[in-house]
């Protein structure tokens, strides 16, 4: 047999035996006998009434062989009912059903982000088939079609914009406040509204395998969850309730008074610490996916909390991953423009930001690929090699040539020095087996950087290490500016990996931030990732704990934060729930604590513990309405988040091999 009840018709119980309760304080006002009688038909109406749900999840967890709350106080309830005491019997099971349904309600209101995100959720879209607009639902768009997104939309796929520009909100995703301009090549994402502007967008990402539904699975997956004091309190409370039964029966086989061993059954009741944990987490986990920040796993917010190092990458991370050329050398036979069109060819094989910036470069000049490059291999952490037009093309880092024993003299040295001090990375390029030039690229620092990271020492973060595959100079350029001492430049990915784990085996507690990709054994390593969302979604949500939607070290900041409080809210109830159990056993077996008492006592601490967590609620996020741009060279202007917007999704986000 099974036996099930909806929230609803426990709340119609708690109402139903709360109005009896009510009933049986005014018959208790008629006169003897008839007064009396009634009361007493009331009251136990109100006990079986109220016990039944309580009852039927006693039943359910003994069935499950595990004993709950829930059956502790169905015992105190019926034994109460047999030796006449209806009063307690009836305040017991009402305060404890009413305990729940306030549980119930305060838990839902944690849930607040995660239901927002749901009924955000588009439904329908319009498409073009055959020549003609086509209304379907969302879960009917095939991969490749094109989507019309007209003036108030919702969004329904992810995509890249084909046509029309279109102010996009999207703070559903990535938790910007301001909405977004969107042009032809950019990327946008369902569940975002179109407030103004007509597109037309190629589906790239349907129904469940968009950003938008991966955010609510993973939200989802992160509140169901469960943090490693929460397991703890779990395995506590299954040894710890039949151990008050067991002490109940002592009690009563020492003192022969059943009333005294019902109340220490009810009042020894740990519901308060059951919940301490879990309430607090869910709270926390509701607010940070509000920020635009995702934690795939509740035990992520305790590693988040006591991180005492912050390891970074540079690429990507403390830059915006948006680098642009700033100057193309050649230092042999080739011209410039030879040299890009050579250098960009190979390139565009590759899906690094270097690359990329090289690509795009060429595009500008009016030299876009007009081939492609075969016997293309690309070495991590070196640069990549091919064939443009049949000839030989490495381009990379110096140690690449290096290899593949290419000379590279002193004047080539000290030119590619010279750019490197002035804070760009210099791909080396060499064709036919011999250097034919330098091409510098140059990224800009991440605005929100530098406070970001001085909240984050704030908050307890005792050393901040940068970790790039980038050359010295360029890496010590970046960490003064940003105020990190420690700077460990050169790296390929698996050296990054391993000073992670030098960190950690050396007492540490280290946070490691990257773009999910070029950092992979690095986030694993750590004891906490944390992935910059934006640049490669697809891979960062599957390799980090941690994902900032928005690539936003401000977000971190804040998640920090919030994981502090989080912490500190779940040891605060913890110790809240001990010192009431604790003082009201001591009453208890004092016997100055009566039974519906010590009921109210104990339910009242359970709403203090759900109202202490919701306080993580109410903490706000970072403000990013205005913001300071520092350029490559140092230089910071005012701008507006909306301004910016524009070219920071300028490129669509793609998987990166590692960094070079």
């Amino acid at each position: 047999m099974r036996l099930a009840l909806t929230q609803r018709a426990r709340s119609r119980i708690t109402c139903a035996s709360g109005g009896l309760l009510l009933l049986a304080l005014v018959l208790s006002r008629l006169p003897a006998p008839f007064g009396s009688t009634w009361r007493d038909g009331a009251l136990v109406a109100a006990a079986l009434l109220a016990g039944f749900p309580i009852a039927v999840r006693a039943w359910q967890a003994a069935r499950a062989k595990a004993f709950s709350i829930d059956l502790l106080v169905s015992i105190a309830v019926v034994g109460a009912l047999v030796i006449g005491e209806y009063v307690e019997s009836a305040a017991v099971a009402f305060l404890f059903l009413f305990g729940a349904w306030l549980e119930a309600r305060s838990l839902e209101r944690t849930r607040v982000a995660l239901r927002g995100l749901v009924d955000l959720a588009p439904t329908r879209a319009t498409v073009r088939r055959q020549g003609r607009r086509v209304t379907v639902d969302a879960d009917e768009v095939g991969v490749g079609e094109t989507v019309l997104v007209t003036s108030g939309e919702r969004i329904a796929v992810d995509g890249t914009v084909l046509s029309g520009t279109a102010r996009v909100r999207q703070a559903a995703v990535t938790g910007e406040p301001v909405p977004v301009a969107k042009a032809p090549g950019e990327r946008v994402f369902a569940g975002t509204v179109a407030e103004s502007g007509y597109l037309e967008l190629r589906a790239e990402r349907v129904g469940d395998d968009t950003t938008f539904a991966r955010v609510i699975e993973l939200v989802e997956q992160a509140q169901e969850s469960r943090t490693r004091r929460q397991r703890f309190l779990e395995r506590f409370a299954q040894v710890y309730t039949p151990a008050v039964v067991l002490l109940a029966v002592v009690v009563l086989a020492a003192t022969r008074d059943l009333g005294l061993a019902l109340t220490f059954l009810v009042i020894a009741c740990p519901g308060a610490l059951v919940i301490s944990v879990p309430v607090a987490a869910v709270a926390g986990l509701g607010n940070v996916a509000r920020h635009g920040v995702l934690v795939k796993d509740a035990e992520a917010i305790e590693h988040l909390a006591a991180a005492d190092t912050l390891v970074l990458d540079k690429t990507g991370t403390l830059t915006v991953g948006r680098p642009v050329v700033t100057a193309v050398e050649p230092l042999g036979e080739l011209t410039a423009d030879e040299l890009l069109t050579l250098v960009a060819t190979l390139e565009s094989a590759s899906e690094h930001h270097l690359a990329r910036a090289v690509v795009a470069y060429a595009e500008q000049r009016g030299m876009p690929p007009t081939s492609s490059p075969t016997d293309v291999a690309v070495l991590p952490g070196l640069g990549i090699a091919g064939r443009v037009a049949g000839r030989p093309v490495l381009a990379g880092r110096r140690e690449l040539l290096t290899t593949h024993s290419v000379a590279v003299d002193g004047a080539a040295v000290k030119r590619a020095t010279a750019h490197e001090q002035g804070g760009a990375s210099v791909v080396h390029v060499a064709v036919d087996g011999r250097l034919a030039g330098l091409v510098a690229v140059a990224d800009e620092v991440r605005q929100e950087a530098a406070p970001a990271l001085e909240r984050l020492r704030v908050s307890g973060i005792r050393r901040v290490v940068m970790l790039t595959g980038d050359n010295a100079p360029t890496a010590r350029l970046v960490g003064d500016r940003l105020g990190i001492a420690d700077v460990r430049a050169g790296l390929l990915p698996d050296d990054k990996a391993r000073l992670v784990g030098q960190l950690r085996a050396g007492g540490h507690r280290v946070a490691m931030v990257g773009d999910g990709v070029n950092d992979a054994p690095a986030l694993a390593t750590a004891d906490v990732g944390i992935a910059m969302g934006r640049s490669g979604t697809d891979v960062s949500l599957e390799t980090a704990d941690v994902v900032l939607l928005t690539d936003r070290l401000d977000q971190l900041a804040h998640a920090r934060d919030v994981a502090r409080a989080t912490v500190r809210v779940m040891k605060q109830n913890t110790v809240l729930a001990l010192v009431t159990v604790g003082l009201l056993v001591a009453g208890v077996l004092l016997q100055v604590v009566q039974l519906a008492g010590g009921m109210l006592v104990h339910e009242l601490s359970v709403l203090l513990v759900i109202l202490n967590a919701l306080r993580l609620v109410r903490l706000r996020g970072p403000r990013r309405d205005v913001v300071d741009v520092v350029d490559p060279v140092g230089a910071t202007t005012a701008t507006t988040r909306a301004d910016r917007a524009p070219a920071r999704s300028r490129a669509p986000a793609r998987e990166k091999e590692p960094v070079r």
